[in-house]
């Protein structure tokens, strides 16, 4: 039956510029595991690249196609998500291809590994999670996924905030009971995310926040000896002096190191600042592992997600419902609730209008704002009562779309046809 039986896999897909990592469980298991490309090593990273064999229409991924590559047997395609973000044609040997076809011929060879186990058709749900969400990211994972025709519809999207959330709250509590850092190093920079929660409210409310520092990294460390150590020294020095601006004055429990960059030949005083009275932690794959959790709790909540609301960047931070008539009775009706993503909070809904031309709104911001009434006015409404349809919808992080249609009214009014359209700000 293989290493999860008979199961449907739930799979976590970390899609970096550089490198990408696949993480899988059975639906039904808390157990997480990242598929390596070597048998018995955590060799986790897959390069987020193609090579196209000179002459022929054979293509490679990851590792081995690098090996073709500095064989000099084919042409090597990197930085895909970027490519394919841009949305330029990429020539190779004098043939236009499309950025976006690309990614997707390197993420269903990359799928592949899964066959260390499991078939590929055993996929039942899959959540990708790239550095940030916006909305040409948004348009190119949705391509790349119609792309993949996987046999299931259930495909999300979240960011890096999101994977290091539902990594946590999968962890002793103790981990993140106020508050927990993961830094990352990246290509001349480092990245902290710092996770807090509010645990005056009910649900939980979760925040994140995120900084970016100027860091020149490990791969600026010289061969030789005496200059290396100083480079060393100075890597050492650079990051210290980023974990006390993170940790000084604040209860932060635990930290997470992410990434090969973080080498012990230069994290030295910086370490010995961030083990003090807090649990550290090193590691590649905490955000292909994130995702997969992060798709877990969306099949079946967990108590702690239960608990919790999480209002990163790319959440819904308000709730939107409407108050209606029911049985005589004045009741609220909620619409959009708050902590789904802004790209995917929408909702329909039919009703009957019997005074008036004004749809009323209702916007209650979980943080930081007093809630508001938004008025829609339907101008040139036929009738004094009408049967509605309505569509509402997020077109940024912070505009809601509202689309409203004359239904008529049964025998007495055909419908008009008529279609209103409005925009409405949430905070």
């Amino acid at each position: 039956m293989g290493l999860w039986g008979g199961e449907k896999l739930v799979v976590g897909y970390d899609l970096g510029n550089e490198f990408s990592q696949i993480s899988v469980a059975a639906s039904g298991s808390g157990d997480v595991t990242t598929l390596s490309q070597t048998a018995g090593e955590e060799n986790f990273n897959i390069p987020t690249v193609l090579c196209k064999r000179i002459g022929v229409n054979q293509w490679f991924y990851g590792k081995e196609a690098i090996r073709w590559g500095e064989e000099g047997q084919g042409i090597l395609v990197d930085g895909l998500l970027e490519l394919a973000r841009d949305g330029e044609p990429v020539m190779i040997e004098e043939e236009s291809y499309d950025p976006v076809a690309l990614l997707t011929l390197f993420f269903k060879r990359s799928l592949g590994l899964i066959s260390q186990a499991a078939s590929a058709d055993r996929i039942g749900a899959l959540m990708v999670t790239c550095e940030r969400i916006d909305h040409r990211m948004l348009e190119v994972l949705e391509q790349m996924a119609a792309g993949l025709q996987l046999k299931t519809d259930k495909i999300a999207f979240h960011s890096y905030r999101e994977s290091f959330y539902y990594y946590m709250i999968h962890q002793p509590e103790e981990l993140w009971v106020y508050q927990s850092l993961l830094f990352v190093c990246r290509r001349g920079c480092m990245v902290s995310y710092r996770m807090e929660c509010n645990r005056h409210t009910a649900p939980v409310v979760t925040y994140m926040q995120e900084a970016e520092y100027p860091f020149l990294g490990a791969g600026a460390l010289p061969e030789e000896s005496s200059a290396r150590e100083q480079a060393a020294s100075r890597l050492d020095a650079d990051f210290l002096r980023i974990a006390r601006e993170c940790c000084e004055g604040k209860a932060v429990n635990s930290i997470f190191l992410i990434g090969d960059a973080f080498d012990r030949e230069w994290l030295q005083e910086s370490l010995r600042y961030l083990c003090r009275n807090r649990r550290v932690f090193q590691g590649t794959n905490l955000f292909s592992k994130g995702a997969c959790m992060g798709m877990q709790e969306r099949l079946k909540p967990s108590e702690a997600g239960k608990n919790h609301v999480f209002l990163g960047k790319e959440k819904l931070k308000a709730n939107v419902g409407m108050k209606i008539l029911r049985q005589g009775e004045e009741s609220y009706y909620a619409l959009l609730d708050a902590g789904v993503n802004w790209y995917e909070a929408e909702a329909e809904l039919e009703f009957y209008v019997q005074e008036g031309n004004e749809i009323s709104l209702m916007i209650t911001p979980l943080i930081g704002k007093n809630g508001k009434i938004a008025q829609i006015v339907l101008e040139d409404m036929p009738g004094s009562i009408a049967r509605l349809w309505a569509r509402f919808f997020l077109e940024t992080e912070e505009k809601l779309a509202v689309e409203i249609q004359d239904l008529g009214f049964g025998e007495i009014r055909p419908s008009s046809g008529h279609v209103w359209r409005e925009k409405v700000d949430i905070y």
